[in-house]
């Protein structure tokens, strides 16, 4: 499968980079995608989360200041909403880095999942940066019937999501 490339969607560091895939809008059906887990075992993550509310976070890597708060804030968040609920935070780092990170960070209430090996989350989602092979930051709301309920694309690589936002967006998806 094709997928198209995009420049001017994002810059880093000041210049432009290229963007592989479409932006996904609310309404379309949420593509499945396959990552792996902290276990190197291959993930197909719609299905794996079937009959839930997902919040797909993507983040360009756990090791940064920004995608540390935000997975420890979906970690957080997670332990007060409904078991119906899944919270799916993917990067391309390593899946032995991203559980490294999980063990010292605490994480235990979000799903941790890694891009790393093929890219499929981020071709499908349009959040893959070519030149540095690293996921935008972006979030996805998906519900029960695998339908896009809400989705922020990040304008630059730092913003974070209006988390209040994007838990309402899950609540309501239910």
């Amino acid at each position: 499968m094709t997928f198209p490339e995009r420049i001017g969607v994002i810059t880093f560091a000041g210049k432009d980079m290229t963007v592989v895939g479409p932006d996904l809008q609310v309404g379309e059906v949420a593509p499945e995608f396959h990552v792996q887990a902290q276990d190197w075992s291959t993930v197909s993550a719609l299905n794996a989360t079937e009959g839930k509310v997902r919040i797909i976070a993507s983040v360009p890597s756990l090791e940064t200041s920004v995608c540390d708060r935000e997975t420890r804030l979906f970690n957080e968040a997670a332990a007060n909403l409904s078991k119906d609920i899944a919270i799916l935070v993917i990067s391309t780092d390593l899946p032995y880095t991203q559980k490294r990170w999980c063990g010292a960070a605490g994480i235990d209430q979000v799903m941790v999942l890694s891009d790393h090996m093929d890219v499929d989350f981020g071709k499908k989602y349009g959040v893959l940066i070519k030149e540095l092979r690293i996921l935008r930051r972006a979030v996805f709301v998906v519900d029960r019937n695998n339908y896009l309920t809400y989705v922020a694309y990040m304008p630059t690589i730092g913003a974070e999501p209006d988390y209040n936002v994007v838990i309402e967006a899950a609540k309501k998806a239910l």
